[in-house]
């Protein structure tokens, strides 16, 4: 696809870094002349100095041919006007980056040029949420529209699951369940029956959402969060209040600006508003930081949320969720035993690239839905099944599959199949796929 990407801020530089991988062809367009030279020099990517709502800034960047304009400038509004004048020079689709909701509730999508409006915050707190159902869990994506699950989870010495051979989980487990990828030691496997699961492996498993509960339960994680404390105040901390105040769980925040308690406490029905510093340990304890389920620490300032961070886990907090905006420092969260680490940056770019594969299905592609994980050095996708598929009806056991390919589920009539060798894939399933291998395009390229 021909994409242009305007803005190289945190978002458009996580994007660039993304598809530029993928094989798109890529335009760069801001005011900075040293970030546009930087994204030339790291990436195979072509760069334009100027402004995004420039009509001739933008016939330079031969918008009139582009598949996708992507808008991520910090200003919501320029995002907006951005889109409309991209969409009225030619080009097929764009997405505007806007934080402040209200744009996204005034304005429906397909208005205004914009096909798609992300809200970095919002997207956020939705998978923060997430977590917060299952706290034990260090990631939870959904796919097959919210009816599947992958749960990520860390195996701890007391696990029913430490030193269990994969061939012998239905001895251990009620539910029938597939892991589909181990990361051992920085690496990633995709096991066979035989591979033996061990203390600290991070696991990836497919479970029907459904179910998922009945999977934590087994595994003596049952109980989901009903108070959490909040510490830094702000957009994504309003949108995850909100939303967990829906859920019926009890919110605390602390934040010690008085513009932004006040922003909270009318925002907010239910939640505590506290102000104060929040990396002031003792009020942290008076507060109930030992008390709560989770502790989520959203403060504008990595470097402050990773010091409250690793004092909650150092003092005996049940769950501890950080967000930063500086990835380079999630290795130095994990060894500190923080494995839930929120990027805003990350989701953000990461829902726009679902829209860009969406955007590619009506081009030819059969791709769903993406997601990376260890590094990006493995990709579960989701396809859509089609009569093209050369393994239509024959049995899983029959099909000759790529190295480091798995099928991870099969999902028909909304019910997830975990699958085995008698299984077979039919026209309009959905199928999730777990890969460590090149980019796949089509369904068929996981054959050999």
């Amino acid at each position: 696809m021909k994409i242009i990407i305007v803005g190289v801020g945190n978002v458009g530089s996580e994007l660039i870094r993304q598809l530029s991988r993928e094989g798109h062809d890529i335009i760069v367009v801001d005011t900075n002349e040293r970030v546009v030279e930087d994204m030339v020099n790291n990436f195979d990517v072509k760069g334009i100095l100027g402004n995004g709502i420039s009509n001739e800034i933008m016939s330079e960047a031969e918008v009139s041919s582009a598949d996708l304009l992507i808008a991520c400038t910090q200003y919501d509004e320029l995002n907006m006007l951005c889109c409309l004048v991209g969409k009225k020079l030619g080009a097929k689709e764009t997405i505007a980056r806007v934080k402040n909701r209200e744009y996204s509730e005034l304005f429906s999508e397909r208005e205004l040029g914009i096909s798609q409006l992300v809200n970095p915050d919002f997207e956020a707190s939705m998978e923060i949420a997430r977590l917060l159902r299952y706290p034990q869990a260090i990631k939870i994506e959904p796919f097959a529209g919210g009816k599947v699950d992958i749960v990520e989870l860390k195996i701890t010495e007391n696990s029913p699951l430490n030193n269990v051979e994969l061939r012998a989980l239905s001895s251990v487990l009620k539910n029938k369940i597939l892991v589909c990828a181990v990361e051992r030691d920085g690496e990633v496997y995709i096991p066979s029956g035989t591979f033996t699961l061990l203390k600290d492996d991070k696991i990836f498993i497919t479970a029907d959402s459904k179910n998922v509960s009945d999977l934590f339960r087994e595994l003596g994680m049952s109980r989901g969060a009903r108070k959490v404390l909040i510490v830094g105040g702000s957009r994504l901390t309003s949108y995850l209040a909100q939303a967990l105040e829906k859920s019926g769980i009890s919110v605390k925040i602390i934040e010690n600006d008085t513009a932004k308690c006040e922003m909270l406490s009318n925002s907010l029905d239910k939640s505590s508003i506290i102000q104060g510093d929040g990396t002031d340990q003792a009020l942290l304890m008076e507060e109930g930081l030992l008390d709560v389920d989770a502790v989520v620490l959203l403060g504008g300032i990595d470097e402050q949320n990773i010091i409250v961070s690793m004092y909650a886990v150092s003092s005996g907090a049940k769950k501890v969720i950080t967000k930063i905006n500086n990835t380079s420092y999630i290795p130095l969260l994990e060894n500190s035993g923080i494995d839930s680490v929120i990027s805003a940056k990350t989701t953000t770019a990461n829902e726009i690239v679902k829209c860009v594969r969406g955007y590619e299905n009506s081009l030819g592609s059969s791709v769903n839905k993406l997601y990376k994980f260890v590094n990006e050095n493995a990709e579960i996708l989701e396809f859509r099944v089609t009569d093209s598929f050369k393994g239509l009806s024959i049995p899983l056991y029959m099909l000759g599959l790529k190295k480091n390919t798995l099928i991870a589920g099969i999902i028909r009539g909304g019910n997830l199949i975990t699958p085995n060798g008698s299984d077979t894939i039919e026209e309009d399933d959905l199928v999730l796929i777990v890969t460590l291998s090149t980019r796949l395009d089509d369904l068929n390229d996981i054959l050999e």
